[in-house]
């Protein structure tokens, strides 16, 4: 069944407002997520490096990661609209079915022999993660009225910086803090890598088992007509034709902001394949992965990352001014022009301290990529489908991911004759495009625009304007 494209529409039941420390309790499994995140897009090139991997496959052993999202997100998402248990809820029972197998696989990542090994369970692990993080996004829709949704989600971009901040940096902090050591034996995984792991699967596991066990979840606001639409589109089968259909339905603000997402999601696949490689071979000149130069390289780039992402959850308080007093638009569009400058300036660089000042722009530009598309979404998507949307709409994350995979690896060895450094200012040059086609997305909510369609919000009004026009 095709994909509806009629106008949204809107819930008249009133949701209960929760307090303060719900909110926390519904959000704080996040926090794991992220962690998971982080440790996986910090260390997985550093770890197909260790296991022999040259500089033009890396980004082709990345492919796992798009492909499984391709088929989990949307799938998932659809399922969980359409899932609903007096005991164990909607969304719950895929946060804890997701959580259990991404820790597992953060416990077995670090102790792969073998190349197909650390890809396979990149396989692995990406879906895992996937399954917990897609409902996330719903369940801030399902339990919160639509004036404390801005507070719900703020609380997502808090928990997601600081599992960010941490997981990223950890190696280094066992490495500096601990004394653990950092150089392994060659073909080995360092024993500061492997404890962070091994960190990260109690985090993931523990934060999102605390949502579950202190978030309640509604039942469906019409059962009977619930179970009425859930058996009439039952199956794995329907629900994956209705997915991939969905791309061929979408409103036009989806579709302008589907070529936004590609072009600045491929930039930050181009940072997270190739900043270990750019890092240590342009900034600390070595390509030697059992050397201590190259881990000290590695262990900063988790630094690094660790920076942005806590730059980019003080950020995001300040875009929703920024875009109250511009536009949605113009924040997207400034954000991402900083993030890639940013990615650019580290070609400029030889004291690795100052790649922190590059982190800047990228930091100000995730913000930007993890807020501000989904609210200029709202007023273009139908409420009653916010999981099977939310999962469409990731397509545009994962479909950049797999060109990445597919192209950068061949870019990088031939053209750029193995500089992955240059991999790194390609990206900058794609997130500034994307900023500059974010100038041509109309947005519903923005006062500035004419009216094109009428439109309810969803209640993604974290960056909405003073009087959203509806």
């Amino acid at each position: 069944m095709a994909a509806p494209t009629a106008a949204p529409t809107t819930s008249t039941s009133i949701k209960p407002r929760l307090s303060f420390w719900q909110i926390w309790n519904m959000s704080f499994g996040f926090l794991g997520i992220q962690f998971g995140f982080a440790l996986q897009n910090s260390n997985m090139s550093r770890i197909f490096e260790t296991m022999g991997a040259k500089t033009d496959e890396i980004a082709f052993l990345w492919l796992a990661a798009p492909i499984t999202g391709l088929l989990v997100q949307p799938v998932i998402g659809y399922l969980s609209d359409r899932t609903w248990s007096p005991r164990f809820g909607r969304r719950r029972p895929f946060f804890f079915v997701g959580a259990v197998l991404a820790s597992l696989a953060l416990v077995v990542m670090p102790n792969v022999t073998a190349l197909w090994m650390a890809a396979g369970m990149l396989w692995i692990l990406d879906s895992s993660i996937n399954i917990s993080m897609e409902p996330f996004r719903a369940l801030v829709g399902d339990l919160l009225p639509s004036q404390q949704r801005t507070t719900g989600f703020g609380a997502q971009t808090f928990f997601i910086g600081v599992g960010a901040i941490v997981g990223s940096s950890l190696p280094w902090m066992f490495a500096n803090w601990f004394g653990v050591s950092n150089t392994p034996e060659p073909g080995h995984i360092s024993l500061s890598l492997k404890y962070a792991f091994y960190v990260g699967g109690l985090v993931f596991f523990s934060a999102v088992l605390w949502t579950i066990l202190r978030t309640k979840e509604y039942p469906p606001e019409n059962l009977a007509e619930f179970e009425a639409e859930k058996a009439r589109t039952a199956g794995f089968a329907n629900g994956l034709k209705e997915s991939f259909e969905g791309i061929f339905h979408m409103p036009k603000t989806m579709q302008q902001l589907a070529v936004v997402q590609f072009f600045s999601w491929f930039a930050l696949f181009s940072m997270w394949i190739y900043t270990t490689q750019a890092v240590t071979s342009h900034v600390f000149h070595t390509t030697d992965t059992s050397s201590a130069l190259y881990n000290k390289g590695g262990d900063w780039v988790g630094v690094c990352f660790s920076v942005y992402n806590g730059l980019s959850a003080v950020v995001a308080l300040l875009l929703p001014i920024i875009a109250k007093a511009t536009s949605r638009r113009f924040t997207h569009m400034l954000a991402l022009v900083a993030g890639g400058l940013g990615l650019i300036s580290i070609y400029f660089i030889q004291d690795y301290h100052y790649i922190l000042l590059s982190m800047v722009g990228v930091g100000i530009a995730w913000a930007s990529i993890l807020s501000v598309p989904y609210a200029m979404l709202a007023g273009a998507l139908p409420s009653n489908k916010m999981g099977y949307y939310m999962g469409v709409f990731n397509f545009f994350i994962v479909i950049p991911q797999g060109a990445a995979g597919l192209i950068l690896g061949p870019l990088t060895k031939h053209v750029f004759h193995d500089q992955p450094i240059y991999t790194l200012v390609m990206g900058g040059v794609s997130m500034i495009i994307s900023g500059l086609l974010t100038l041509r997305v109309h947005d519903a909510d923005d006062i500035r625009l004419p009216v094109e369609e009428p439109a309810e919000t969803l209640g993604y009004d974290a960056l909405a304007p003073a009087n959203p026009q509806v």
